[in-house]
């Protein structure tokens, strides 16, 4: 199972592995209260990306193919196969900054990757 949580909401058991997709650190948000288990930064749309976008709804369905056209990059390829395998064992949570989560990147992965978890559980049961 693969979920998103806002860095600024409480860490809990229940989150399980807990994964940062941020480029940036979020502002104000200490290493111990975020209890990460990781910071994978190569899943985050490049600063060039980033800045172009600035979240304007406008600009959402060109910014989605960009993005998933970044992560076709090996770095990125490896790091969502990972979390693949992750979220087959257990919860995954998603931790983002962003106050727009319906229209930035981690609305991308929570798809993309529960995409990928549905075409594994189609292949095994073939």
């Amino acid at each position: 199972m693969v979920v998103a949580k806002r860095a600024y909401e409480p860490a809990a058991a229940s989150d399980g592995y807990r994964v940062l997709i941020d480029r940036l650190w979020p502002r104000g948000v200490s290493k111990a209260k975020a209890r990460l288990d990781a910071w994978e930064k190569d899943l985050a749309p490049s600063a060039e990306l980033r800045e172009w976008y600035r979240h304007d709804p406008a600009k959402w369905p060109e910014f989605q193919r960009r993005y998933k056209r970044e992560l076709k990059a090996a770095a990125a390829q490896a790091v969502l196969d990972d979390l693949v395998r992750r979220a087959k064992r257990g919860r995954v949570t998603l931790v983002y900054a962003s106050q727009a989560a319906a229209i930035s990147d981690v609305a991308v992965l929570e798809k993309l990757l529960g995409r990928r978890l549905e075409a594994a559980k189609r292949a095994r049961r073939a």
